[in-house]
């Protein structure tokens, strides 16, 4: 029984993706066959996991496996699988739609690349790859059948703004993709012809061989008569047979001895569970034996993917109980900070009735997490030891990742802070670690002094750092957002103190220098008390204390935090995410070396109602926050004094 063909449009973005892969210049086309296996692959994990609790999901005596049919007359290849299949409503809501919230970032890579060689990594991080498709054809025709139901669905499209559905018959469950290829362009000598079996043996040998499911295809031999010596009789008869042949090995690559298994090997099977098609940084391969027995293939990319900042972003890595696939993105295996890892466990001790909820107070589990976690890091070790080059690589990608661990692994905070690379003021290129910054540490320096900020410039820019460069301290420069949430975790490495270079006072130099310095700043302090304390009544609204300052050497005045307080930035961070946060008044700063402290004393001595103190005193304010990168709590009435002032003085 069938139903009328309804036709949809597609949405906006898939749409748009389709007509920038239909149009982009692609030197790999390759990548569709190799995206149909790797689903149809996907498919059929789904089901042998859903058949652990429902095993009528699959008949007795059927075989999982993967079809390929080719039509060299009609031009046309066919994907065919077995495996879970689709309901309507899936088909509707995993082709029709792209539901993803970095899409438009995907899209706008893509336009890009568009009148270059579109990079291959972009195609299958979205799960996009059935629409890579269209690339070779220009017509696509789905039939699939969720397992357990009755009915199946009929998918079609040119690829242009809307495909149609129709309710039809399919024997069984899973799903048949039929590509009806485009022609062949005689006059260009790169146009391949995917309805030849040695290109369909080549693209499976060189991305598939490792799939788990046999990938059969029926194969036309010609047999000739022969004589008795076997050799062929001229003019004899001859027969054509038809022979289903297994293209690929079916080896779970990581139960292969590591010696055996080749670096191309490796890298296929990292782009088949990852659909990156860039080369990993870096491949950890083991077997552990014990008590608890299990193997771990892990990968460490050489690029991050568009979705590692996304909630819905991809998380974790493939569970296997006894060679049985169990779920993707396993959460509970990896702690966030290392989401970006990708690869296989398999497990020889779980249940295969494992479910999400029970991994989270498995201590078989919990045992598995430490393991993978150490074998990480101790490969990021040896990275960071043996290949610089390689390792400032994978920080520039996942350097902001990795510090999150800082203040979620409290146990492993030692050996990622020795992880962690910093820019800083002692060059302008060069990263360092905290062990080199250590030892460049003055005679008498007891912390290691950082400040956070939006950017380099801005950290550069900021009035704090004049009195540390002035005395040639060096201070390592914090620009990444989460370094304003990790630092309020770290309170020491290697028994020196992190002090913030913006919050609380400043100790630089010798003991009898400091002892000097804060003799005549306590002199100027007491000259000046009546005066600072003239304008902290005019600030109460914004800052708890106004002072005299020992890090000011050129600027009149910053902001500074007391000891324990909350950056501005990170409450501009926690405001971003929605999160009530109160305002935490600052100290206000003043350089007792500026002449601008003086000719306010004067106005003061002349008279302690003059109105131009409290003007001056907004001016100040303003001008230390503007410092900082940020905007006076008034930016209008602020434009306003200012101009008022300039008149004044002209």
């Amino acid at each position: 029984m069938t139903a009328g063909v309804e036709t949809r449009e597609f949405q906006a973005e898939a749409r748009q993706l389709l007509h920038l892969m239909i149009h982009s210049v692609y030197s790999n086309t390759d990548i569709f066959l190799r995206e149909l296996i790797s689903n149809a692959s996907d498919a059929l994990d789904r089901l042998r996991f859903e058949a652990i609790a429902h095993p009528e999901l699959i008949q007795e005596g059927a075989e999982l496996q993967i079809v390929i049919e080719r039509d060299e007359k009609a031009r046309t290849l066919t994907v065919r699988d077995n495996g879970i299949g689709m309901s309507r409503d899936e088909v509707i809501n995993l082709i029709g739609t792209i539901a993803k919230s970095g899409t438009k970032e995907f899209l706008a890579r893509l336009r890009e690349a568009k009148n270059a060689d579109m990079p291959p990594e972009l195609i299958g991080q979205f799960g996009v790859g059935f629409y890579s498709t269209f690339m070779a054809a220009d017509r696509v025709v789905m039939v699939t059948r969720r397992a357990g139901e009755s009915t199946a669905t009929k998918w079609e499209s040119l690829g242009e703004g809307s495909y149609t559905l129709e309710e039809v018959e399919r024997p069984e469950q899973g799903t048949t993709i039929t590509l009806h290829l485009k022609p062949l362009d005689e006059e260009d000598a790169h146009d391949v012809d995917y309805t030849k079996e040695w290109k369909i043996r080549e693209i499976v040998k060189k991305y598939s061989d490792f799939v788990a499911y046999p990938i059969r295809m029926d194969i036309e031999r010609t047999e000739y008569e022969r004589d008795a010596e076997g050799k062929i009789v001229e003019g004899g008869k001859q027969e054509i047979k038809i022979e289903t042949q297994t293209l690929n090995s079916m080896k779970a690559i990581w139960l292969r001895d590591e010696k055996e298994v080749s670096e191309e090997e490796y890298q296929e099977f990292y782009k088949h569970i990852s659909h990156d098609w860039s080369a990993p940084l870096a491949t950890i391969s083991a077997a552990i034996e014990g008590t608890l027995m299990y193997r771990l293939l892990l990968f460490i990319p050489s690029k991050k993917p568009l979705d590692l900042f996304m909630r819905e972003g991809s998380r974790g890595v493939q569970l296997y109980v006894k060679r049985v696939f169990i779920m993707d993105d396993c959460e509970a295996l990896l702690p966030e900070y290392l989401r970006f890892i990708k690869g296989v466990v398999d497990s020889e001790d779980l249940s295969l009735n494992i479910s999400r909820e029970i991994l989270q107070q498995n201590r078989q589990i919990e045992r598995m997490r430490r393991g993978l976690v150490g074998k990480v890091l101790d490969a990021l070790k040896r990275m960071r030891n043996q290949e610089d080059e390689k390792y400032r690589t994978f920080w520039g990608e996942f350097g902001r990742v990795l510090k999150e661990g800082a203040f979620q692994d409290r146990e492993r905070q030692k050996e990622l802070l020795d992880l962690f690379l910093f820019q800083s003021t002692n060059s302008d290129s060069e990263l360092t670690s905290l062990n080199e910054y250590v030892t460049r540490m003055r005679e008498g320096q007891e912390a290691i002094y950082y400040m956070t900020g939006e950017s380099r410039k801005a950290v550069e820019d900021s009035p704090h750092l004049e009195a540390f460069r002035a005395k040639g301290y060096e201070v390592l420069i914090l620009a990444d957002p989460v370094d304003e949430v990790w630092t309020q975790s770290v309170f020491e490495f290697e028994g020196k103190k992190f002090q913030s270079i913006g919050a609380g006072g400043v100790e630089l130099g010798s003991e009898e220098e400091r002892k000097q310095e804060e003799e005549t700043r306590k002199q100027k302090q007491e000259t000046h008390a009546s005066l600072l304390e003239c304008i902290k009544n005019n600030l109460d609204e914004y800052v708890k204390e106004v002072r005299l300052s020992s890090r000011l050497t050129t600027s009149a005045a910053c902001l500074v935090g007391d000891k324990g307080d909350m950056s501005p930035q990170l409450e501009q961070l926690l405001r971003a995410a929605n999160q009530e946060v109160p305002t935490t008044k600052r100290i206000l700063e003043l350089n007792p070396s500026h002449p601008l402290l003086d000719k306010l004393q004067a106005i003061y001595d002349a008279s302690r109602e003059d109105p131009r103190l409290g003007d001056y005193a907004q001016l100040i304010y303003g001008q230390a926050v503007l410092a900082e990168g940020n905007q006076p709590p008034n930016p209008a009435a602020f434009s306003k004094l200012v101009s008022k002032v300039m008149v004044e003085a002209l």
